[in-house]
């Protein structure tokens, strides 16, 4: 028998996949020696299994049917015409290929690695490779159930899955996802300002998301860059096996210290018992210290910076929760779009003649960091005064053009030029030339 399932399997299906992997435990090893013999696995391997069917029953079950994603998606039929396919990577339980689908695109594809980790420690304490692998699938079938109930643009999206055992006492299962990017850390830190705080407040949402989603306050447990992509330019946790939906027990206050490799928070333990937003607080200093110190800082515009300094003040402090957190972004994306945050100067494009009705052609010129374009100088501006601001700060810019292209906030890129040759007819552009560079040209006309 092989079943195919897309993105939408219901709770009710989910629990009787769950029924036939118990029911494929009960006949014994599961392939363990000669097909359908009665060898029973280890205590401790079908106790470990025990707790995982339970876990998932609790995932599948809770918390109605809210987020789940619609029906349909990819199933096994649509994997056995796939080709291309090619390993991405691998990790502690799973490995990721790239395939391509026959109707055209890309998703990547996760299955057990049946050489990681897991199934090679688990061999070793139980002796039991089939029941071993059965229990890594637990954890894949887990990321496939979490992905089902969480819908947020800042979790890469379920496209589908195949639970498949053909006829065989094993079943296999495979989740079907979109295919992303790896996160290169070093690259984003020479990108735009405005680029890399989009990053972090994509994950500022993420988080938010996180800290009152369905199932309750999440905690990613394995909070690693390795564990993000980029998609279109939007960042997505893609690995989202190794996550609680549990805060941690307590009895008393001191049961519940955050620790960190340079920092410990006290946190309360509440009357119910439980460590009050510890799993919201341990994923908001994870950002803090993996991304926002990184990524907010550096090369941004000099009146931000005083709040950019509260925000890492108040994260790495943890003084800020991520409802705090959501506002303080929200309040510098709002300065930084409407312009609000230019200080007071006095009107630089005075200096400048504006020529309606051209625009220069597009060439390798001077470059400037951190620009849109390796080809020369091209940057995000409120409007023309910022862009001439810019200019006067450049030794080598002599004008600019405010092009039609926009960045993810609204603002134009302006386009900034060593020099006035090569203009071309453009109705509806507007060519800046500072006057000092207008008249000197004159003159050596002449």
């Amino acid at each position: 028998m092989a079943a195919a399932r897309g993105a939408g399997l219901s709770a009710a299906a989910l629990l009787a996949l769950l029924a036939l992997l118990a029911l494929t435990a009960g006949r014994g090893g599961g392939g363990e020696g000669q097909r359908g013999s009665p060898h029973p696995l280890p205590p401790g391997l079908r106790e470990e299994l025990r707790q995982r069917r339970r876990d998932l029953r609790r995932l599948a079950g809770g918390g109605g049917e809210e987020g789940e994603a619609a029906a349909g998606g990819l199933g096994c039929g649509d994997l056995r015409l796939v080709t291309g396919v090619s390993v991405l990577g691998w990790g502690f339980t799973k490995v990721v290929s790239r395939a391509a689908l026959a109707g055209g695109g890309a998703v990547a594809l996760k299955s057990v690695h049946g050489a990681g980790r897991e199934v090679r420690q688990c061999v070793q304490r139980y002796g039991a490779p089939a029941g071993c692998r059965r229990l890594a699938a637990y954890k894949l079938l887990k990321e496939v159930t979490l992905l089902r109930r969480l819908q947020h643009p800042g979790i890469v999206q379920l496209r589908g899955q195949c639970y498949d055992n053909s006829g065989d006492a094993e079943i296999r299962v495979t989740a079907i996802l979109e295919l992303g990017s790896p996160l290169e850390m070093i690259q984003l830190l020479q990108t735009p300002w405005e680029e890399r705080f989009k990053i972090c407040l994509s994950l500022v949402k993420l988080l938010f998301y996180l800290a009152h989603s369905p199932l309750g306050s999440i905690v990613l447990l394995d909070f690693q860059p390795r564990q993000f992509v980029m998609v279109d330019g939007n960042l997505k946790v893609t690995d989202i096996d190794d996550v609680s939906t549990e805060e941690l027990s307590c009895k008393e206050d001191k049961d519940c210290t955050l620790d960190f490799p340079t920092k410990s928070f006290p946190l309360k333990c509440s009357a119910v018992g439980k460590c009050e937003g510890i799993n919201e607080k341990k994923n908001l200093f994870n950002a803090y210290r993996y991304f926002f110190t990184y990524l907010l800082p550096h090369s941004a515009p000099p009146a931000l910076r005083p709040f950019l300094s509260d925000i890492l003040n108040a994260t790495g402090d943890l003084r800020y929760g991520i409802n705090e957190t959501l506002k303080a972004f929200e309040k510098v994306l709002h300065l930084y779009k409407s312009g609000l945050y230019l200080q007071k100067r006095p009107l630089l494009l005075e200096d400048y003649i504006s020529l309606k009705g051209f625009r220069m052609v597009e060439r390798e010129d001077y470059k400037c960091w951190p620009s849109y374009s390796h080809l020369g100088c091209l940057l995000s501006v409120h409007g023309a005064e910022e862009a001439a601001a810019i200019c006067n700060s450049q030794m080598q810019c002599q004008s600019f053009i405010i092009t039609q292209q926009r960045t993810w906030t609204g603002r134009p890129l302006a386009s900034f030029q060593s020099s006035l040759t090569d203009l071309i007819p453009d109705t509806s552009a507007v060519v800046y030339i500072k006057r000092l560079a207008s008249s000197e040209e004159r003159l050596q006309r002449q």
